[in-house]
Order: structure tokens, then C-alpha cells, then sequence
């Protein structure tokens, strides 16, 4: 009977089903010295479980008890470097207007402003060009799903004249 239950629980135990005390139970068996033959190849197993569970470690770990704030301190300067950054060019004066850059500067930025809307002018152009593109595109993905309607009944027609 004994043995009939230890087979029972060392099926369970294969699957994955054993309680902690079933678990017990069955270490307890193949500690002992009365193990069937059969059962044999699993004593090494059981005996490995409870020799590894008396292992220590006996090493020292280090702990780094040392912090560095560095990088809390590195926080703390980009903050700061940021908000001089946003504050030291509008220091002195208030925003500036156009009149008051010299002649040639005036004529550059004139000059830019009017690349960029050139530029703008052609990138708008470009776009509805792509518009009609793909209003094409569809419609020859029409006329292709068309098309295979007319394959697909070309070849049921051979099909049943064939027969």
C-alpha cells in the first residue's frame, strides 16, 4: 500500500502536482533505506535536494555604502545653465523689430523670407501633383480588381465547357 502510494505521488510530483507535504513525504521514503528496486534511480535525485539545502555561502559580499551625488549635482547645473540660457540674450533690451537691424541685414532677411515662400509655393505645387498621383493609383487599382473578375470568370467558363 505504501508503495502504491509513493508510485501515486512520484507521478504527481513528475507532473507538477504535489503539495510542500507530499513533497516531505516522498523526500522522507527516499532518505530512508528500505527504497523498492524499482524506484531506485530516484533516491540520488532526493538525496541531492536535501544535501544542497544545508549549503551556504560563507563569502563576504561587498556593499557600496558610498554615494555619490553627482549626478544630483549634474541635474542642478543643467537646470540652471538652461534658465541663464533663456534669460541672458532678452536681458538688456526687449524683442527687437525689423527697423531696428542695419540696411544690409534687413535685405538679407528679406531675401530669405523670400526663398522660403518660393519654396513653399513649389512644395504645395509638389503635393497636389501626388494628390492626382494617387487619385490614379486607385483607379488603376480598380481597373485591376476588374480585370481579375474577368480572369476569374474566363477560367470557371473553360472549367464547365471543359466537362
Amino acid at each position: 500500500m505504501v508503495l502504491n502510494n509513493i508510485e501515486t505521488l512520484l507521478e504527481k510530483y513528475n507532473n507538477a502536482e504535489t503539495t510542500l507535504k507530499e513533497e516531505a513525504e516522498l523526500k522522507a521514503y527516499f532518505l530512508s533505506d528500505n527504497v523498492a528496486p524499482h524506484l531506485e534511480h530516484y533516491k540520488p535525485m532526493f538525496q541531492y535536494f536535501s544535501e544542497s539545502k544545508k549549503e551556504q555561502y560563507t563569502k563576504d559580499v561587498p556593499l557600496n555604502t558610498k554615494k555619490t551625488k553627482l549626478y544630483q549635482w549634474i541635474s542642478v547645473a543643467a537646470v540652471a545653465i538652461l534658465m541663464l540660457g533663456f534669460f541672458i540674450p532678452n536681458w538688456n533690451s526687449g524683442p527687437k523689430t525689423l527697423a531696428d537691424y542695419s540696411p544690409e541685414e534687413q535685405q538679407m532677411y528679406l531675401e530669405a523670407k523670400e526663398a522660403l515662400a518660393m519654396l513653399s509655393n513649389n512644395f504645395n505645387d509638389g503635393a497636389s501633383s501626388l494628390k492626382t498621383l494617387s487619385l490614379a493609383s486607385e483607379n488603376f487599382n480598380v481597373g485591376l480588381e476588374k480585370a481579375n473578375h474577368i480572369t476569374e470568370f474566363s477560367e470557371t467558363t473553360n472549367k464547365l465547357l471543359k466537362n
